[in-house]
C-alpha cells in the first residue's frame, strides 16, 4: 500500500510540471492551424455596379463602385482591368472610372476584379464584366477603306492661330450597300466634333470622299483623331464605321520652301527654309537629291540644317530636289513630304528635248516620203497616179518642121523659108 501511493504522488507530480509544456504545445498548433486556414477578414470581394457607356464618337466612359460588403481593413485596395475587345488590353487603377478612346462599331467589353494593391499575397476577387454591342446594321453596307490625311497652310487672317489644318478622307463603298446609300462623315479632335459639307460623289451620287478646309486639328498634338461614318438607306439599315488615326502617322508635311542653288566652280551650295508647319525650324529631317544628267545618277543626302555644300563636277547639268520630315525629336516619326520643284545648275552640252523631239520627226518624215518614192519608182505608180497631159497638135509648128528637113543648106532656101514664114504670120493674123 505505501509503494503504490508513492508511484500515485509521483505521477501526479510529473503531470503538473508537465502542464506547461502540454499548454505551449497546443498554443503552437493552434497558431499553426491559424495561418493555415484562410482568413475571412481578408477576402476581396469584386466590385459592384460595373457599367460602360459611349459618351462620344470612339469614346467609353467604365465605371464601377467597390464592394459595399467588403470588410475594412488595413490592405489597401486596387483594381484590375482588361479590356476583352474590340482588342485585348490591360491595367491595374485605385480609380473607379476610366475613359477610354477606342473604336465601337466592333463593339466593346470589359472585365474588372478587385486586388490587393501593395501585399500580392492576398488572392484577387473573382471578376465581374460589362459589354456594349456593336450598334446596328446590315453587315457588307459599312465603308471599307477608309484614308484621311492632313495638311498645314498658313493662315494670314489670324495671329492667334497662324496655322490652319485641313483634313480630306475618302473611303470605298460598301459591297453590299444598296444604289440608294447616303454616307456622312464625322471627325472628332479632343472634345471638338464636326461633320462634313464638302461630298465629292461616284457615279451613283453617293459620298465617296470628304474634304475639310479648316478643322480644330492641332497639327502638334499628340491625341488620336477619331472617324465616324454612317448612312442611310431606304432599302437597308446601314451599319456605321469609325477608325482612330494617329496625327503623325497622316499628316502630309509640305515640301521645303524657297530652294535655291549656286555654283561656283565645282563648289555646290544649296540652301531652303523650313516647309510651311507649326512645328519650328529644328523639328526637321531633310534628304537633297542631287541628279547627274549627263551621267545619269543622282546621289542623296540626309540633313538636319538648312544648307548643304559639295564638291561636284563643272562640267556637267545638275537637277537638285528637297523633301523633309518631322523629327523623331519633336513628334512620332511620320510621312515624308513631296519633293521640291527641281532646280538646275551646270552647263548643258546637250540638246533640250524639244530638239530632238522635232528632229526625230523630220527623220521619220523623210524616212516614210523615202519609202513612198521608192514604191512609185518600183510599181510606176506615179504614173499611173499623175499621168501625163496630152497637148494638142500645130499644123504650125509641123510646117516648120518640114520646111527645115527640106533645107538643102543655101541661103537662098533659107531666105525663103524665112518669107513665108512670115507671109503665113501675116496670113493668119488677118483670117482671126
Amino acid at each position: 500500500m505505501v509503494i503504490r501511493n508513492e508511484r500515485s504522488g509521483q505521477r501526479k507530480q510529473d503531470a503538473i510540471i508537465m502542464a506547461p509544456e502540454l499548454l505551449i504545445l497546443l498554443g503552437a498548433a493552434g497558431i499553426l492551424q491559424a495561418d493555415l486556414l484562410p482568413d475571412k477578414k481578408f477576402l476581396l470581394l469584386p466590385p459592384v455596379n460595373f457599367t460602360i457607356k459611349a459618351v462620344n464618337l470612339a469614346q467609353v466612359l467604365l465605371r464601377w463602385e467597390p464592394n459595399p460588403d467588403q470588410e475594412q481593413s488595413n490592405v489597401q485596395l486596387g483594381y484590375h482591368v482588361k479590356i476583352n475587345a474590340p482588342q485585348e488590353e490591360e491595367y491595374e487603377t485605385r480609380n473607379t472610372e476610366r475613359s477610354l478612346v477606342t473604336i465601337l462599331h466592333k463593339g466593346f467589353s470589359a472585365s474588372v476584379q478587385t486586388v490587393p494593391w501593395s501585399d500580392h499575397s492576398l488572392q484577387a476577387s473573382s471578376w465581374v464584366s460589362a459589354e456594349l454591342k456593336a450598334p446596328p446594321g446590315s453587315p457588307g453596307t459599312e465603308i471599307v477603306n477608309l484614308t484621311c490625311t492632313t495638311n498645314t497652310k498658313a493662315d494670314n487672317y489670324t495671329h492667334f492661330q497662324p496655322y490652319q489644318v485641313s483634313l480630306h478622307c475618302t473611303w470605298l463603298v460598301g459591297k453590299d450597300a444598296p444604289d440608294d446609300t447616303q454616307y456622312f462623315l464625322y471627325y472628332r479632335y479632343r472634345s471638338r466634333i464636326e461633320e462634313c459639307q464638302e461630298y465629292s460623289k461616284d457615279v451613283l451620287q453617293r459620298n465617296v470622299a470628304c474634304w475639310f478646309p479648316r478643322t480644330f486639328i492641332n497639327s502638334k498634338g499628340r491625341d488620336s483623331l477619331a472617324v465616324y461614318v454612317n448612312g442611310s438607306s431606304k432599302e437597308a439599315a446601314i451599319k456605321p464605321f469609325d477608325q482612330l488615326f494617329a496625327l503623325h502617322a497622316i499628316d502630309r508635311v509640305n515640301p521645303p520652301a524657297n530652294v535655291t542653288a549656286e555654283l561656283k566652280g565645282t563648289c555646290l551650295s544649296i540652301h531652303w527654309e523650313k516647309p510651311v508647319s507649326a512645328f519650328p525650324s529644328h523639328c526637321f529631317d531633310y534628304e537633297v537629291k542631287i541628279y547627274n544628267a549627263k551621267k545619269g545618277y543622282f546621289q542623296t543626302e540626309k540633313m538636319t540644317t538648312n544648307t548643304l555644300i559639295t564638291i561636284i563636277d563643272d562640267v556637267s547639268k545638275y537637277y537638285i530636289q528637297v523633301r523633309a520630315a518631322v523629327s523623331s525629336v519633336c513628334r512620332a516619326t511620320g510621312l515624308w513630304s513631296e519633293w521640291s520643284q527641281p532646280i538646275y545648275v551646270g552647263k548643258d552640252d546637250q540638246k533640250p528635248w524639244t530638239e530632238w523631239f522635232l528632229i526625230a520627226v523630220m527623220m521619220t518624215i523623210c524616212f516614210i516620203l523615202l519609202i513612198f518614192s521608192l514604191i512609185c519608182r518600183i510599181c510606176h505608180l506615179w504614173t499611173k497616179l499623175f499621168p501625163p497631159v496630152p497637148v494638142p497638135k500645130s499644123n504650125i509648128n509641123d510646117f516648120f518642121v518640114i520646111i527645115n528637113n527640106e533645107k538643102t543648106g543655101s541661103s537662098e532656101t533659107e531666105v525663103i523659108s524665112y518669107v513665108e514664114e512670115a507671109g503665113f504670120e501675116t496670113l493668119e493674123d488677118s483670117v482671126f
